[in-house]
């Protein structure tokens, strides 16, 4: 039987065996007979005689495409690298195609083994891949653990190919396991076996049997044995780089996507109904996409989708090529702007119209025999019918723009997988039920986040009651092998290297699993039966049919253009699904919504729904931020809370909504702003409701009443009593308001999101609540390391056997308890993430592989738990941002519970609440605790301190007052001082407001307290001395491996010692930091050293003064005057270096590394530990630099300040030059150290020029002197400058400039002016637009500094809020300046 192969787009190649046409691309295959023995196959030039195959079912089926007459059909571009391989393969060389993302090289390897008839093994590679899942795997049976070979071991001693596919996800120093076997054909095995090269396994037999050879563990590898590996280059994409050693092993080949010609010749075969000029128009587009220019950085276009959209336009010709296109590459949702812009030059250069297809008016679906038919308008979809279960009915409000997209939506469907994108909230998961009600089945459902391993998503080693290891199907594979449909929900929260091993399943509908079997394409499971083998011959080897009825739906939130962190729609992932958008609904829309859901739509709604299209439809960057916060979701949220509750507060609502009491001063300026703008204002008695009404909390006739709340209670059983919570509390009239808004959530069925401050009462609030509502509580506290597998399951070690028990997760959802999660925001928000879909739809997967679904679930299964109907979700977390150094829980997942900011009490309230903890404390002394706190918190919230003193501190203290009376307020406070003791500028602000309001600190606050303490005489009295005196100050000796030195008088920069030069001890000369520990010594030990000791360390020290001042070429005089400039902004010095220290201290922390041989044991590995793998530990390291962690660009600021005439001629009336000189001081002290964190510079604009430099890039000053410096030449140049103002230039060349500079974070332009602008004639809308010039990388901001109080009012209101400010009490400066960079860089 002779076969021909014709290359697509030229003529058709007939050969004979006996002639050989060299030197050009052809191929013949000829078989004589049945035994393949004698087969040979030519391609050009290149001949290979052919061996049957030992394991018909092993060779890749279906791959290459044959004509009606038999011949096979190839293109030249094929053929060539068919041809390479046969050369390398006669070679004995292992291969490594290279080329971009997309199944191309993966399926060349699968031509070129289904045309030579060779056995296949594979493994897609990951960063989870080890050295066992290569070589051998131990799994238990009958309680022994036995090896396994895997991959690498069983294509090695069966003579079959090895596809690596993905060599660029696996993580470094895995791989090279296989070098010996690469270069010799050995290896080592972990069974004690040795893998042996043939020839020289060959020259053993001469000596020795094969039984021999066999009982010495020596295996012989077959010369057939083959490795080809497939990567992508490091070099463009994202990935671990070669090693060298591996990398000399092998051969390489670039494959590249195919010519026009050919590509054209492929679609047009595949939809032939499709005009030829649509078809050359959608490849044009898409091969001049590859061509651009790498500097655009615009994303591979998927080439190979192109079959999938052509087979779209068959069915539907009136789809438009705008649509089509963007399904294949969806650049409107996943590029940023200017990368738009390039596509709609494209549009425009090949004349395309970027126009939508006709609308949809209807859409219904109906069952045929094994097909449904879906009917768009007058196209009918034809579609196979899945095995699951029917889904319910799905409750669909029909919008016009909804119909639209789930149309398209359906068409895609119809050829392949699809990927929906759209911001939260928007209604995804709503859609996606829709269209499986319309298909007649219900989907599998699987929450992705960020450490879920490649294994999870294919199958999961669990044990048997027997203690055997056996591997257990994730949903992916359930859906695949019942022809069923996957909801990936959370595609964008899965690593990049994960995803990888989904491309196989999804590109070729083929799957390799953990447990060696192995999942077909129908048709490719056909065309073995027809070769002779039985379905019960192919079941028994492991081999499964995928039915055409799988389809896989992703569900993803598009990427964050305005972050600097990479996309998750890789080249790669994109290659993977086809892509449908969804938009945010407008206004008309949501109404109409509302209006079928809830029925009229009152005023109150109707102003959110304005707020919500201001936020959505604006331009300002932080705006558009906060419209997902009030999501289409959230807006449904909010109407059924107006719908059961029409008093409610819109306000409150809101200010919870967005929690506006966290938000930092300038977003939340703004968003007053808008929500003015949309008519939604503060009422007269906001933040007063609690006081002014009386409300209470009562039981009466076994109903809960909270204020005008009212709530069945339902008798509690026994067994439940003991897990409802009973906690002290005093009902204060501002807790008893929140707790009546937190029932009215309650029971309108809201999962509960509480966000504060530290000690302000959020567990008490939840556990009196649950009290009242006779509710039993499940508690579980999470941290740092809480784990998916932790917060899902517990698994144990039971005799042998790995059990899961329920955590406090699983328990609440089944016997329907409240789950109170606190402090959410420390665990990692990749694990909190899981706790979406659980909330948006009562399903979660877990890790021991059984499922909750929603109350109300059709199915029976023993691997389902049911949700409860009274199942509820309270989530407890601090509030995000500074100094709390959490993760933002609310960012993440706050759209999908309902919010409440809770504050520390009102004045009243906490006054109340004192009364109740000390009533035997003076009133007086209460009242003067309230309100020094208060202001204490105000100035926390205006950033003038760092630390937000809550309740919990004053209860504290009157505890102890109540207790212990004849204690002294100065002793009381330190208990919540001390912490500041070593930060004196925040310490004096504390105790100048405490003493302010009258309390009696002033022994704490002159740091006399030490010296009270000392002449009370007290029964035990102990005292730390080093017992060593001082002999005289000295510098001492510099240690050159500047090691630690406690103690002694040797050293310079020692700590806790004498007479030396260091920290913390006593008699040195001066102090001296060399980055060490401080030990120190009392302060009494300090006081008793003799005076002429004092007196000679005093002179020594202005000794080495002078010295350093020399060194910098600073006078004394000159030091003095800098002094001036330094010394009024320390305070704000060291509140910014807190704040960029927390942000250091936030980005170095540390990963979990998995699969190490030590470390803290991983519980998601026990059962791998009971089979005696080793690499079952992780630790925490810090990441590779090619993972996908992001590595942290620094922050960008530019300081453009005002160095006009005008400055220094009102200087004298207010001082304003010496403001900002003393400002310029504060932040370039503030930023030193901080370099790689923060690069800046600063210029100044006067009537001579717009951008004159003081501090260069990169060249910030490094000591006094340079500082010093640097203001003298603001200052000179400001006496002797043209009068002029180059105010708006300036800030225009400044956002300009910055916008074009790349590899940084944030950009900053910070311009100072004094207001004079009339005077010039220039009109603050220039001013405006100018501070734009670098939207949305850099935010620009204005301070208006001088005398001009109306003018500088003036231009403010026609300013962007939020962007300017009038400082007319110059001495707040420093204090705005440091308000925007926290603001920004936070």
């Amino acid at each position: 039987m002779i076969f021909q192969l014709q290359c697509v787009g030229g003529s058709r190649l007939r050969y004979s065996i006996q002639r050989l046409w060299c030197g050009q691309s052809w191929a013949t295959v000829a078989r004589y007979s049945t035994d393949l023995d004698g087969d040979r196959i030519t391609i050009g030039d290149i001949v290979m005689r052919l061996k049957k195959p030992k394991n018909l079912h092993m060779v890749p089926q279906k791959y290459v495409s044959y004509a009606s007459d038999g011949t096979v059909q190839l293109s030249q571009s094929t053929l060539h690298h068919l041809r390479w391989m046969l050369q390398k393969d006669l070679l004995r060389q292992d291969m490594f195609l290279i080329g971009g993302p997309g199944p191309l090289r993966r399926q060349l390897v699968m031509q070129y083994l289904e045309l030579t008839q060779r056995e296949l093994e594979y493994v897609a590679l990951s960063r989870d891949t080890t050295e066992s899942d290569l070589k051998q795997q131990r799994e238990i049976q009958n309680k022994t653990s036995m090896y396994y070979d895997q991959c690498a071991v069983r294509a090695a001693l069966h003579g079959r190919f090895l596809v690596l596919d993905g060599v660029e996800h696996c993580e470094r120093n895995v791989l090279p396991v296989l070098n010996n076997l690469l270069e010799n054909r050995e290896m080592h095995l972990e069974s004690g076996k040795f893998l042996m090269a043939p020839e020289r396994y060959d020259k053993l037999l001469e000596t020795h049997t094969e039984e021999q050879l066999e009982d010495r563990g020596i295996l012989r590898v077959s010369e057939d044995f083959r490795v080809v590996a497939l990567g992508l280059p490091v070099q463009k994409y994202k990935g671990t780089p070669l090693d060298p050693p591996l990398r000399s092993r092998f051969q390489s080949r670039h494959v590249s996507p195919y010519s026009f010609l050919e590509l054209y010749d492929e679609l047009h075969q595949l939809t032939p109904n499709v005009p030829a000029d649509k078809l050359k128009q959608l490849l044009s587009f898409a091969l001049t996409l590859q061509e651009t220019d790498e500097s655009i950085q615009l994303p591979d276009f998927p080439v190979h989708n192109l079959g999938r959209v052509a087979q779209m336009m068959q069915t539907n010709p009136a789809l438009s090529l705008h649509d089509v296109i963007s399904t294949v590459y969806p650049y409107e949702s996943t590029l940023k702007p200017e990368q738009q812009k390039r596509i709609h030059e494209l549009f425009t250069s090949l004349q395309l119209q970027r126009v939508s297809s006709h609308s949809v008016k209807r859409i219904t679906s109906h069952v045929e025999g094994d097909h449904i038919n879906v009917q768009l308008n007058e196209l009918q979809l034809r579609f196979p019918s899945g095995s699951t279960s029917v889904s319910k009915g799905n409750f669909f409000v029909d919008l016009e723009h909804q119909r639209q997209v789930l149309a398209l939506l359906l068409q895609t469907y119809a050829v392949g997988d699809v990927c929906l994108v759209g911001q939260k909230g928007v209604g995804k998961l709503t859609l996606t039920k829709q269209l499986m009600h319309l298909q007649n089945q219900s989907a599998e459902s699987m929450m992705l986040y960020e450490d879920m391993t490649s294994r999870d998503l294919l199958q999961q080693r669990v044990t048997n009651s027997e203690g055997d290891t056996i591997w257990q199907d994730s949903p992916l594979v359930r859906a695949a092998k019942n022809g069923s449909v996957v909801m990936l929900n959370g595609l964008h929260q899965l690593n990049r290297s994960t995803s990888a091993v989904l491309q196989r399943i999804l590109h070729d509908r083929e799957l390799q699993l953990c447990d060696g079997t192995t999942l077909l394409r129908r048709d490719r499971y056909q065309a073995l039966l027809s070769q002779g083998l039985d379905d019960k011959q192919l079941k028994e080897r492991g081999l499964f049919p995928i039915p055409e009825s799988f389809r896989v739906v992703a569900l993803a939130e598009p990427p964050n253009l305005e972050s600097n962190k990479n996309s998750w729609l890789t080249p790669e992932i994109l290659s993977m699904f086809l892509y449908q958008k969804l938009r945010p609904l407008q206004q008309n829309e949501e109404i109409e919504l509302l209006v079928q859901i809830f029925g009229e739509v009152q005023p109150k709604m109707k102003w959110m729904l304005t707020l919500a299209q201001i936020l959505r439809t604006s331009t300002d960057p932080m705006l558009q931020g906060l419209s997902e916060t009030l999501s289409t979701r959230q807006i449904l949220k909010l109407g059924r809370r107006l719908a059961a509750y029409p008093d409610s507060d819109v306000y409150e609502l809101l200010h919870s909504t967005f929690l506006m009491k966290f938000m930092p001063s300038l977003l939340r300026a703004r968003l007053e702003q808008a929500m003015k703008q949309a008519g939604i204002r503060q009422s007269s008695n906001h933040d007063c409701n609690a006081n002014n009404n009386k409300k209470t909390i009562c039981v009466v006739d076994n109903k809960l009443c909270i204020g005008n709340t009212s709530m069945l209670l339902s008798e509690l059983v026994l067994a439940k009593q003991s897990k409802v919570p009973k906690t002290l509390f005093y009902e204060t009239f501002q807790h008893v308001f929140l707790l009546e808004r937190l029932l009215q959530d309650y029971i309108i069925g809201e999962h509960l999101l509480l966000v504060g401050n530290q000690g302000v009462g959020k567990n008490k609030l939840i556990d009196r609540l649950l009290e009242l509502m006779r509710q039993p509580r499940e508690y579980i506290q999470l941290h740092r390391d809480t784990t998916v597998h932790s917060l899902t399951i517990k698994s144990t070690l039971r005799d042998g056997q790995i059990v899961f028990e329920d955590s406090e997760l699983v328990s609440a959802v089944k016997s329907g308890h409240v789950l109170v999660i606190d402090e959410a925001d420390k665990a990692p928000v990749n694990v909190t993430c899981i706790l979406r879909n659980l909330v948006e739809s009562g399903e979660m997967m877990l890790s021991d592989g059984r499922r909750i679904v929603p109350n109300g679930y059709s199915g029976n299964s023993s691997n389902i738990i049911k949700t409860h109907s009274e199942f509820r979700l309270i989530v407890l977390a601090n509030r995000p941002g500074f100094p709390f150094l959490g993760n933002d829980f609310f960012a993440a997942l706050g759209d999908i519970f309902s919010c409440h900011a809770i504050d520390n009490p009102m004045p009243d309230s906490e006054l109340y609440l004192l009364q109740q903890y000390g009533p035997n404390v003076p009133i007086k002394t209460l009242q003067k605790l309230v309100n020094a706190f208060g202001e204490l918190r105000n100035l926390a919230d205006e950033g003038l301190l760092n630390y937000p003193y809550s309740t919990r501190e004053v209860v504290n203290i009157v505890k102890h007052l109540e207790s212990y009376p004849q204690d002294s307020m100065s002793d009381l406070v330190g208990n919540v001082l001390d912490f500041d003791r070593y930060q004196p500028e925040a310490l004096q602000q504390v105790t100048k407001v405490l003493s302010k309001h009258g309390l009696p600190i002033e022994a704490y606050a002159k740091e006399e307290l030490e010296t009270l303490r000392l002449k009370k005489t007290l029964q035990l009295d102990v005292q730390r001395y080093s017992g060593l005196g001082v002999l005289g100050p000295k510098i001492g000796k510099l240690d050159p491996k500047n090691e630690a030195h406690v103690g002694g008088n040797t050293w310079a920069g020692g700590s806790g010692g004498r007479d030396t030069a260091g920290l913390g001890g006593k008699g040195g000369p001066f102090r001296l930091d060399m980055d060490h520990q401080v030990h120190q010594l009392s302060d009494e030990e300090k006081a008793e050293i003799p005076e002429e000791i004092k007196r000679a360390a005093r002179e020594m020290n202005r000794k080495a003064f002078n010295q350093k001042l020399e060194e910098i070429k600073m006078t004394a005089h000159d030091h003095k005057i800098y002094a001036q400039f330094s010394k009024p902004n320390g305070k704000q010095v060291k509140q910014l270096k807190a704040i960029l220290e927390a942000m250091e201290t936030k980005s170095k922390e540390r990963q979990w590394k998995k699969y190490q041989t030590h470390g803290d044991l991983d519980d998601t590995r026990l059962i791998e530990g009971i089979t005696g793998e080793r690499n079952i530990y992780k630790r925490r390291t810090e990441p590779y630099p090619w993972s996908d962690h992001v590595i942290k660009q620094p922050n960008r600021v530019k300081l453009v300040v005002d160095v006009s005439g005008s400055m220094y001629r009102f200087n004298g009336y207010d001082g304003r030059l010496d403001r900002q000189l003393e400002a310029v001081v504060m932040v370039m002290e503030a930023f030193q150290g901080y370099e790689k964190k923060i690069i800046y510079d600063i210029v100044g604009h006067s009537g001579e020029g717009w951008e004159l430099p003081f501090v260069n890039l990169g060249c910030a000053p490094k000591n006094d002197k340079e500082r010093f410096e640097i203001i003298r030449m603001m200052h000179a140049h400001s006496q002797f400058c043209w009068s002029g103002d180059s105010t708006v230039k300036a800030a225009r060349e400044a956002c300009s400039k910055l916008s074009t500079e790349e590899n940084y974070g944030n950009g900053i332009v910070v311009v100072l002016s004094d207001a004079n602008l009339a005077r010039y004639g220039i009109v603050p809308k220039d001013l405006a637009l100018a501070l734009k010039r670098g939207e949305p990388k850099v935010k620009g901001y204005v301070v208006f500094i001088g005398s001009l109080a109306e003018e500088a009012d003036q231009i403010i209101t026609e300013m962007p809020d939020g962007q300017s400010y009038a400082c007319m009490d110059l001495t707040k400066l420093p204090q705005i300046l440091k308000q925007i960079f926290t603001s920004s860089l936070m």
